[in-house]
């Protein structure tokens, strides 16, 4: 009997590896990260704006305290240099006339006043200082920063307003107190950050003698 030698042939099945799925950014993503991206930096925009009118105002704040106190720094100095009697430390129309007897006395302006430079009485805040035709200026020390040098620059104080109220104060039976006076500044101006005005007071007393 003869052997019958059969061959079976396998054929092995190959597959080419698969490529991992690729990962990326859809459209909507990178769309939303614009949006997250612009939001921010508009937001920090606005932070940085903020802060610039917040030091200009802080500045403004500044003018204005600094121009009250002056005001009452030059009503005190002309009273003690006895530049001004006692009767002139008054608003314009005033009946509080203890050393003249006058029916009215006074040379300080009632009402909001523009800023003008002192005229020739050399205190703010009268009749002539319209005369001297020159705004209050403050004065900036420049580049170098030495105040006196040629390159301070005079900044003009527009916008400013100054309102200066002399008020008598009385005693608990309703007497005019003559020798001692009520002395009310008010500076007005305006900010960056707000239509309304603001105000600085300086509320404080004058007496009559040194």
């Amino acid at each position: 009997m003869v052997a019958k030698l059969t061959v079976q042939n396998n054929f092995a099945r190959f597959s080419r590896p698969s490529r991992g799925a690729q990962s990326g950014f859809s459209l909507i993503e990178v769309m939303i990260s614009m949006f997250v991206l612009t939001t921010g930096l508009v937001s920090l925009l606005g932070v940085f704006g903020l802060a610039m009118a917040s030091t200009q105002t802080t500045q403004l704040d500044m003018i204005a305290k600094q121009l009250a106190d002056e005001e009452y720094e030059s009503i005190v100095t002309a009273r003690n240099t006895t530049q001004i009697n006692w009767d002139q430390i008054n608003n314009v129309g005033s009946p509080n006339c203890p050393v003249s007897g006058a029916s009215s006395c006074g040379i300080f302006l009632t009402g909001a006043q523009p800023l003008y430079s002192a005229g020739a009485d050399g205190i703010y805040g009268t009749a002539d200082d319209v005369t001297s035709g020159l705004r209050q200026t403050l004065v900036d020390p420049g580049p170098d920063g030495v105040f006196g040098t040629s390159d301070d620059i005079s900044i003009p104080l527009i916008g400013y307003q100054r309102t200066i109220v002399i008020s008598p104060l009385y005693d608990p039976d309703g007497a005019v107190i003559t020798s001692i006076r009520n002395v009310t500044i008010t500076i007005q101006y305006s900010t960056p950050q707000s239509s309304a005005q603001k105000s600085y007071v300086v509320n404080s007393y004058i007496s009559q003698f040194n």
